[in-house]
């Protein structure tokens, strides 16, 4: 039974429809009887010129031209250097490769954390760390596969979300980037026992590769001093 508010519609269109089918039928037995009674046409030759295929090696793509030629080496010589006096930061563990488990145990709900690598193509995470008495540093440069999707673009959208629900946070984005925000978190971080720890993060993605920069102290941080680390590790991709 049809609706009551489409009516007779469907039978219009097949009625249509019907008609048409028809008039091909008929067109195309005049045609028939046409074309018996021509003369035949000859064909066109099948045989096409031959074209040389170019000789000589191909120069790749410069690294000025192709990421890739960077991002696809060493991941860790991308990372900014330690500056020359600071040390190691007490936190987490050594500057280098992080695999998947330890890169979503960074995370504060690492379960979560991991799955969701999974599905947007986790390929390999590099990171260094330094401290210099209470100010402390920690950049990460993660890589996606991107077959299915775009990876790092999808991780900066989702940081950029959780940092802008932190309350009394400043934010500004990073020259030269499309996606790039750093964001100042003016409140400290509390803990009975503890001195309040004041953060500020910096995110970014360049092609396959997230950019994820956090500094830590007891003092308020600038947003000079973020964004200069974050220019700085850019510039480096």
């Amino acid at each position: 039974m049809e609706s009551p508010e489409r009516p007779g519609r469907g039978r219009t269109v097949a009625l249509v429809a019907g008609a048409a089918v028809l008039g091909v039928v008929a067109g195309v037995c005049t045609g028939y009887v046409v074309q018996a009674y021509r003369p035949p046409t000859k064909l066109p030759s099948l045989s096409q010129p031959v074209v040389g295929q170019a000789k000589g090696a191909v120069e790749p793509l410069s690294a000025a031209y192709d990421r890739r030629v960077k991002t696809d080496g060493d991941l860790r010589k991308l990372l900014l250097r330690r500056p020359a006096g600071a040390r190691a930061a007490d936190f987490g563990s050594s500057d280098g490769w992080m695999d998947l488990a330890g890169y979503a145990s960074t995370f504060k709900q690492p379960t979560g954390a991991f799955q969701y690598q999974l599905r947007t193509e986790f390929r390999r995470a590099a990171r260094t760390t330094w401290q210099i008495g209470t100010y402390a540093v920690e950049i990460r440069l993660v890589q996606y596969r991107q077959v299915l999707e775009p990876g790092a673009a999808k991780q900066v959208e989702s940081q950029r979300h959780w940092a802008e629900q932190v309350p009394d946070t400043g934010s500004s984005p990073i020259p030269g980037t499309g996606d790039g925000m750093v964001y100042v978190h003016r409140t400290p971080e509390t803990k009975s026992g503890y001195l309040p720890v004041y953060l500020a993060e910096a995110i970014a993605s360049r092609g396959d590769v997230y950019m994820d920069i956090w500094i830590s102290d007891t003092r308020p941080i600038p947003e000079n001093k973020i964004m200069d680390l974050a220019k700085r590790q850019v510039a480096q991709l």
